[in-house]
């Protein structure tokens, strides 16, 4: 089996560890490739950035040339999954909604902890497009830059744990979903501070993804998901 995990921003070394985070939970047997978009912003914190990062994930995707049996989108909040299952026949599954579903096996109600306040409404608005929201006591801000995660993993750890332990005190949160893929590798630290599960959402979608691939099972083509009409399409940027 062979998974494509792809970066929804364009810095290597992020895309390194997120490869290297999916590898680790892999069953034997499956391929981890981990692929960064061939152009967007090096930090994806903001709506432009996420629309552009979705065509670029897309592009990237469809410039790969070797067979695959499934696709991770590995940004938290992200725009561009509906996108991939309708250009794709292979299952395709966002590090967010596998994050959060697997957060409600483990506990009533959970909590997402991320990066800029700014990608709160994001990560709020496709929890509820996805029907998650329910169970989710809050999604909160440590205040840090995406590229903060790499260049001051202590700061980030003391940042992440705090609003972590806010969330289980003071929102009554049973679960902690790491909202950003570039947190990858910091579960355990959160986890042996707060006490609660704490879910890595590319960890989780790696096994969603192996799970859907053994079933046999991936996205209906019969209506929302349909492939793209065929059409002229003027200026097309992807491969």
């Amino acid at each position: 089996m062979r998974i494509l995990v792809v970066n929804v921003n364009t810095t290597a070394s992020m895309t390194a560890g997120i490869g290297a985070q999916a590898a680790r939970v892999a069953a034997p047997g499956t391929e981890i490739v981990p692929l960064t978009p061939r152009f967007g912003a090096e930090s994806v914190e903001g709506n432009l950035e996420s629309y552009l990062a979705a065509v670029g994930v897309m592009d990237r995707v469809l410039s790969y040339d070797q067979p695959y049996d499934a696709v991770i989108q590995a940004g938290y909040g992200e725009h561009g999954r509906e996108g991939l299952q309708e250009l794709l026949d292979v299952p395709v599954v966002d590090i967010t909604e596998a994050a959060a579903s697997t957060a409600m096996y483990l506990g009533h109600r959970y909590s997402v902890v991320t990066t800029l306040d700014r990608t709160v409404p994001l990560i709020e608005d496709r929890l509820l497009l996805a029907g998650l929201d329910r169970r989710c006591a809050s999604v909160r801000s440590t205040g840090l830059g995406v590229l903060e995660l790499e260049s001051d993993p202590e700061r980030a750890v003391e940042a992440i744990v705090a609003q972590a332990e806010a969330a289980v005190h003071e929102d009554r949160a049973e679960v902690i979903c790491l909202g950003c893929g570039g947190m990858a590798e910091l579960e355990t630290a959160v986890r042996e501070r707060t006490g609660v599960p704490v879910v890595d959402g590319v960890a989780a979608a790696v096994t969603v993804a192996e799970s859907l691939v053994r079933l046999g099972l991936s996205t209906s083509k019969v209506r929302t998901y349909a492939p793209p009409r065929p059409k002229r399409i003027d200026g097309w940027p992807l491969a």
